[in-house]
C-alpha cells in the first residue's frame, strides 16, 4: 500500500502540473450542475466516497484516489474544453491493446466500457455520467498500473533472484501516453524493453493454441537428414510453419532443403546444435505445447518487470540459461561471448554488481568445500597430488589445509579473472578446459562464470586506459609467476540474470531450458492450475 501511495503522489504532481494550465484555488460548489461545457469541472469529496463505496474493485486504490483529487482541488483530470481528452482515448486504446495481447480479461470493466462507448462527443453528457466516467478512468488507470508495472507480489529473493526490483514510477508513463496529445500509447514504457517484446510475441502462440491439440511427434530411431522420408516429417513441417521457422506451408513427407534451413533456424533460437539434422533433442523441443510456451513467456515477462529499463550506458549482462555474456557499449550490443555457468547443484546466483578489478595470472584460493571433497582425498591417494596440480599449502583452518593453486596453465581460473566484489564469491574467469565451450549445454562450474574469450574481454575493459594496454602487454601479463591486479578507471555494472525466453536484437523469440528449475517455482506462484 505504501508503494501505491508514493505512486499516487507522483501521479498527482504530474497531472497537476501538466493538465491544470491555469490552476486556481477556488471554492467548490455545485455550479457544475446545469453546466453546458466541459470547463471548470469539479467533484466533491463525498462523490468520491460514494463512488468507491459502490465499486469494490477500486477499493484497493482508495488512498490514491483521495490524494490524487485532493492535490488537484478535486478538479477533473480526464476532460478538456471539448469533452473527454485525447489522453483519455489514448488510455482506452492502451487498455484494450494490453488485454488483447495478454489474453487477460482481468482489466475489463463492462460498466466503464459501456459508459465510455455511449459517452456523447458534444456537451450533452449528463453531469452524473461525467462524474462517473471521470472516476472510472482514474480507477482503471490505477488498476492498469498495478497490473502491468507493479506486477505480482512475488518475493523475488525466494526464487533466487537477488537483483533489486526496480522502483516503479508512473510519471513518465503518464507524461508520454496520457498527457501528451501526440503520444502513441505504445511508444513508451518504463519497463525493460524485453517486457514489451515478449508481450508482442504472445498473440501468435495464443492463436496456435486455439487450433486445438498439439500432436506429439515420436522421437526417431535415428536422426532425420536430407532426402529422408517419413510421416513424422509432415508434422514437423507443419509445426515449424506455425511457429514461424518455415516461411511457407509444405505437406510433403520428404526432408528437403527448405526443411533443412527451417530446422537450423529453430535450432538456433532454441539453443540447440545448429546442424539442420532433426534428432531427439529437437523433437523434444518441438513437442512442447503452445500452452506451455505461453506460460514460459509470461514467467519471463514477470522477470522483465524486475529489471531496470534499458539505457545508453555501458554494462555487462550474463543470461545463465543462454550460456552467454552480452557486452553493451553506450546501450548498443558490442559483442557476445560463450560462458560456462554453475551446475544445478552449484547454481550461479542471480544478482548485480560492479566490475572493478582485473587480476592477471591469478592464484586460486581453493574453497574449503573443494579442499574437503577433492583435495584432501587426492592427497590421501597420491602424496604428490599438491605438486602435480601446481598447488601449495599456506596454512590450516578448522582442521583443513589452506590450499592455493599457483598461476599458470594448470590453474583452474586460467590466466585471468575479473572481479565484481559481492557476497556470493562469484566472478568471471578464464579456464584451462577450453573444450567445454563446444558443448551446447554449459553448466559445469562450481558457481563462477568461465569466459570463452577472456583476452578479448580484458582488451575491451582496458581499451581506454591511459597506460596503453596492447595485445602483447595483456599476453605477457597473463603469463606471470605472481598475480597482477589492475583497477579499472571506471566500474562497469554487471547483471547476472535468468531468462528462459527473450527476443533477441533481430526480433527473434528464443527459448532455453529451465536448467535450475526457477521457471517451475515461479509458475507455481503465478498460475493456479
Amino acid at each position: 500500500m505504501r508503494n501505491n501511495y508514493l505512486l499516487a503522489i507522483i501521479v498527482c504532481l504530474v497531472l497537476y502540473a501538466c493538465n491544470s494550465k491555469s490552476k486556481r484555488h477556488i471554492s467548490r460548489d455545485k455550479s457544475i450542475n446545469g453546466s453546458t461545457s466541459f470547463n471548470n469541472l469539479f467533484l466533491d469529496s463525498t462523490d468520491l466516497e460514494k463512488f468507491i463505496g459502490k465499486h469494490p474493485e477500486f477499493k484497493p486504490f482508495e488512498d490514491q484516489y483521495q490524494d490524487f483529487y485532493k492535490e488537484r482541488n478535486y478538479e477533473y483530470a480526464w476532460f478538456d474544453s471539448s469533452g473527454l481528452s485525447e489522453q483519455a482515448h489514448n488510455f482506452v486504446n492502451l487498455l484494450n491493446t494490453t488485454m488483447t495481447e495478454l489474453q487477460d480479461s482481468s482489466l475489463y470493466n463492462k460498466p466503464f466500457t459501456d459508459l465510455y462507448n455511449s459517452f456523447p462527443k458534444d456537451a450533452s453528457a449528463k453531469e452524473k455520467d461525467k462524474l462517473q466516467i471521470e472516476l472510472y478512468f482514474t480507477g482503471q488507470f490505477y488498476a492498469y498500473a498495478a497490473k502491468i508495472y507493479k506486477g505480482s507480489d512475488i518475493n523475488a529473493a525466494e526464487l533466487g533472484w537477488f537483483i533489486p526490483r526496480k522502483k516503479q514510477t508512473l510519471a513518465k508513463l503518464l507524461d508520454s501516453t496520457l498527457l501528451s496529445k501526440n503520444a502513441d500509447p505504445n511508444a513508451y514504457s518504463p519497463l525493460n524493453a524485453q517486457y514489451k517484446k515478449l508481450q508482442e510475441s504472445l498473440p501468435k502462440y495464443f492463436e496456435i493454441d486455439k487450433q486445438g491439440v498439439w500432436p506429439s511427434i515420436a522421437s526417431p530411431a535415428k536422426p532425420f537428414k536430407k532426402k529422408d522420408s517419413s510421416a513424422s516429417i509432415v508434422q514437423i513441417k507443419h509445426d515449424l510453419f506455425l511457429l514461424g521457422d518455415m516461411a511457407t506451408p509444405d505437406s510433403s513427407a520428404v526432408f528437403d532443403t527448405t526443411l533443412f534451413n527451417a530446422a537450423k533456424h529453430f535450432q538456433r533460437r532454441l539453443g540447440l546444435l545448429v546442424d539442420g539434422v532433426i534428432g531427439s533433442h529437437m523433437i523434444e523441443e518441438l513437442n512442447i505445447t503452445p500452452k506451455q510456451r505461453i506460460r514460459q513467456i509470461l514467467v519471463n515477462m514477470e522477470r522483465a518487470r524486475w529489471m531496470p529499463p534499458e539505457n545508453d550506458t555501458n554494462y555487462i549482462l550474463v543470461n545463465i540459461p543462454e550460456y552467454k555474456m552480452h557486452v553493451y557499449d553506450s546501450g548498443r550490443l558490442a559483442f557476445d561471448m560463450n560462458v560456462i555457468v554453475g551446475t544445478q547443484a552449484n547454481s550461479t546466483v542471480i544478482f548485480t554488481g560492479n566490475l572493478k578489478y582485473i587480476v592477471f595470472s591469478p592464484y586460486w584460493n581453493v574453497p574449503p568445500s573443494i579442499v574437503q571433497k577433492e583435495v584432501v582425498p587426492g592427497i590421501k591417494k597420491d602424496k604428490n597430488y599438491i605438486t602435480k596440480n601446481d598447488m601449495e599449502i599456506t596454512g590450516q583452518s578448522k582442521g583443513l589445509p589452506l590450499v592455493r593453486q599457483k598461476p599458470g596453465e594448470k590453474n583452474s581460473l586460467g590466466l585471468v579473472k575479473f572481479l565484481f566484489p559481492n557476497n556470493y564469491d562469484i566472478y568471471f574467469h578464464d579456464t584451462p578446459n577450453r573444450e567445454l565451450f563446444s558443448a551446447t549445454s554449459r553448466s559445469f562450474s562450481h558457481g563462477c562464470i568461465r569466459l570463452g574469450e577472456p583476452k578479448k574481454f580484458a582488451s575491451y575493459l582496458l581499451r581506454s586506459d591511459t597506460t596503453n594496454w596492447k595485445s602483447r602487454t595483456i599476453d605477457s601479463s597473463m603469463h606471470l609467476k605472481t598475480e597482477r591486479w589492475v583497477s579499472l578507471k571506471k566500474t562497469l555494472p554487471v547483471f547476472i540474470v535468468y531468462f528462459t525466453a527473450w527476443v533477441n536484437k533481430d526480433g527473434v523469440l528464443n527459448f532455453r531450458k529451465d536448467i535450475y528449475g526457477h521457471d517451475k517455482k515461479m509458475e507455481a506462484k503465478l498460475f493456479t492450475q
